[in-house]
């Protein structure tokens, strides 16, 4: 994907948010972090550009709730989750780049549990790959790409990489 189809993958995915969800009363954004956060920024932009109204956005770190932290060979750096509103009875767009095992969001429905009780969590991935290993699907898919497990997908974003591009590398 390059930087016009991923700006139409945002574009479409908040056009389906407001649709499913019949407006954004109650909605609010979050990514994952570290490229789910400037793609929810952009959702939430996005939706509030069509809806003229402004979404609150939030992130979260789920480092501590990964179920694979003894496979890391050095320590992994906690960069914390920032929430400034309460999750309680809301509709929460979880937004992160790439589902493949499920074991990321997994991860994070658990830290937003612990923080709050939301009336609805829904997922928004950039890029959906395949190869789950947990009963996890998006509700908000930019681009399915069929991989294989020895295939990877890199996705950069402006924000952090300086560029647009979803790339698959064997």
């Amino acid at each position: 994907m390059d930087k016009t189809q991923i700006s139409r993958a945002i574009t479409r995915i908040s056009h389906e948010i407001i649709e499913k969800n019949k407006g954004i009363e109650n909605v609010v954004i979050i990514g994952v972090r570290t490229r789910g956060i400037p793609l929810a920024e952009r959702i939430a932009q996005k939706i509030g550009e069509i809806e003229n109204q402004k979404l609150q956005t939030g992130t979260i770190d789920v480092t501590l709730y990964r179920d694979d932290l003894d496979k890391f060979k050095e320590t992994p750096v906690v960069k914390g989750s920032f929430l400034d509103f309460d999750i309680h009875g809301k509709i929460v767009v979880l937004v992160d780049d790439v589902l493949y095992t499920g074991r990321t969001v997994r991860a994070a429905l658990d830290a937003i549990i612990d923080i709050g009780r939301p009336s609805a969590i829904q997922l928004a991935v950039l890029v959906d790959r395949g190869h789950r290993e947990l009963p996890i699907r998006a509700d908000y898919v930019g681009k399915n790409v069929p991989t294989s497990r020895s295939e990877e997908i890199t996705v950069r974003v402006e924000e952090i990489d300086g560029e647009d591009s979803v790339t698959i590398n064997k």
